[in-house]
C-alpha cells in the first residue's frame, strides 16, 4: 500500500485544511485537493474534543466513504460509515469493526489545532 504523502495530490505538512471553529464537536468535512489523477480526499473530524483526519478512502472497495458531502458518521454519531456497503470504522483509529473490511483500517493523516485552524502536520 501506498502511504497518504505518496498520492497523487495529497496536500504537504502545513497545509491547512479548515479553521478550527468550522468543525464542531461531532461534526466531520469532507476536503478535496487536485483533480482527475491527482484528486486526493480526506475527511477531517472533531469527536471527543480531538481533531482526526483520514484518507477518505474506504479499504474494500476504495470508494469514498461518503454519498452526499460532510456525511461520515452513522445514525447515532459512533462510528464512521462506509455508505458504498455500510462498513462501520471506529472514529478513534479508523479500524473496520463490521462490514466485509473487517479488521482494516481508514489511513490516518497527522493534524493538529494551531492558531486557530486545523493542519497538517509533520510526524
Amino acid at each position: 500500500d501506498v502511504s497518504w504523502r505518496d498520492r497523487a495530490g495529497a496536500p504537504a505538512p502545513g497545509t491547512t485544511l479548515c479553521p478550527a471553529l468550522a468543525l464542531a464537536e461531532g461534526g466531520a468535512r469532507g476536503l478535496v485537493f487536485g483533480a482527475g489523477s491527482t484528486r486526493f480526499e480526506l475527511v477531517v473530524l472533531r469527536h471527543g474534543g480531538r481533531v482526526r483526519a483520514y484518507v477518505n478512502d474506504c479499504p474494500h472497495t476504495h470508494t469514498t466513504l461518503d454519498m452526499l458531502p460532510d456525511q461520515f458518521f452513522n445514525r447515532e454519531g459512533t462510528h464512521l460509515l462506509c455508505r458504498t456497503h455500510g462498513a462501520l470504522f471506529r472514529i478513534e483509529d479508523g479500524i473496520c469493526v463490521r462490514g466485509p473490511c473487517l479488521g482494516k483500517a481508514l489511513e490516518p493523516l497527522p493534524v493538529a489545532e494551531r492558531d486557530g485552524c486545523v493542519v497538517i502536520v509533520d510526524t
